[in-house]
């Protein structure tokens, strides 16, 4: 079925041009994500742009006007679709292999001038967050230097009271002709007027705030909502934010793309934190409790007597929120909490004279080192655990 782009923009097939800018105006302020959070705007929002793209450009209208759907497989006019008629419709038509041949349309069936009204470009605006930042959500105000519609000529880019001109080269065409002579015999080719750009008309009196372009740059503030659970390199896309298009088109998206900081205490494997706790050897081998500041708050790890190196303590939930591509938070990963005993390199010698008491208490004066296999020739105790966890 073909579309009723008409119908989407809420005007007559026989609107002018201004008419159809002026109504995808109004019904993008009334849609655009930002303002509208209803169910459904988004989409609404897009099936307009898409009209608006479509009757903006005069060779896409013409297909409108005849029936056919120019966003279609077949490219549009009656009867559609492939095999509608047409033996090289699967091919776009007999222009469009003639040009793959040639360069240009054969025979002077050119494709006509093409719109002035250009999509805007998406932008990338890169923003630092800290790792509590990452881990709470925040929102925050952002200045952006983007591509805006013309105030002063509506995106036209003629000055008040003027209207561009047919170009007097291609006489509206977009295009000129030339016959060139080849083993086929005499074969025409296009190519786009030097003059107007292809547009097929010339802006003679150009808007003197944007010189004809139909945009101008301007400076705004922008207030950008970021997720919970959000990590470095992670993108969050502003429909529409972007840079609007050239003759005043709608514009792109704008990306903010998140740099997320180095932690002093924690590193992050994706939903999960880890760190490493320094604790005494004689602690290690009394038993503790040691208190250790996280995102949430403060919390009490214990340290069994007999604690050994490498060991590691996990507190469940106490991670960052897992973000999903939906953009809901399901679950949140875990706190590891390494424990690393730290032997005393420089004793006094009555802290020397204990120890020796204990050893001889423990029978250890002169240790046997013990050897266990560990099944694959590498170290698998704490130190080579350490180093695992620092290149993750």
């Amino acid at each position: 079925m073909v579309k009723d782009y008409y119908g989407t923009l809420g005007v007559d097939k026989d609107a002018s041009p201004e008419q159809i800018k002026r109504a995808y105006r109004k019904l993008a302020r009334e849609l655009h994500p930002d303002v509208n959070p209803e169910d459904g705007a988004q989409e609404r929002f897009r099936e307009v742009t898409t009209a608006y793209e479509v009757l903006s450009d005069p060779k896409k209208r013409q297909v409108v006007d005849l029936g056919g759907d120019p966003l279609s497989n077949g490219g549009g006019g009656a009867g559609g679709g492939p095999g509608g008629g047409d033996p090289f419709a699967g091919f776009g038509g007999l222009g469009d292999i003639m040009d793959a041949f040639f360069g240009g349309g054969a025979g002077g069936g050119g494709r006509g001038p093409r719109s002035r009204v250009q999509h805007g470009s998406d932008a990338l605006l890169r923003m630092e967050l800290t790792l509590e930042d990452c881990a709470a959500g925040v929102n925050r105000d952002i200045t952006v230097d983007t591509a805006t519609v013309c105030e002063t000529c509506d995106g036209g880019g003629s000055r008040a009271g003027s209207a561009p001109s047919t170009c007097d080269t291609c006489h509206g065409r977009g295009e000129i002709q030339s016959v060139q002579k080849s083993f086929l015999g005499q074969v025409m080719t296009s190519r786009p007027c030097p003059v107007c750009n292809g547009f097929g008309e010339v802006i003679t009196d150009p808007c003197q705030q944007c010189s004809g372009d139909g945009r101008v740059r301007s400076r705004r503030t922008i207030t950008v909502k970021i997720p919970a659970g959000v990590g470095d390199g992670m993108r969050v896309r502003l429909a529409g934010e972007g840079e609007v298009g050239p003759g005043g088109g709608p514009p792109g998206d704008l990306f903010v793309e998140v740099e997320e900081q180095p932690h002093e205490r924690f590193t992050r494997d994706g939903a999960d934190l880890h760190c490493t706790v320094e604790v005494p050897m004689t602690a290690a081998a009394l038993g503790t409790t040691i208190t250790l500041d996280t995102l949430d708050g403060s919390e009490e790890i214990p340290v069994e007597p007999g604690t050994q190196p490498g060991h590691e303590h996990v507190l469940s939930g106490q991670g960052l929120p897992k973000l999903r591509s939906n953009g809901r938070i399901q679950g949140h990963g875990d706190l590891h909490v390494h424990l690393d005993v730290v032997v005393p390199t420089k004793l006094d010698d009555q802290q020397s004279e204990l120890l020796r008491q204990l050893a001889t208490a423990r029978g250890e004066e002169q240790p046997e080192p013990t050897v266990t296999p560990n099944g694959n020739g590498h170290g698998n105790g704490f130190f080579s655990r350490f180093r695992s966890f620092g290149h993750r």
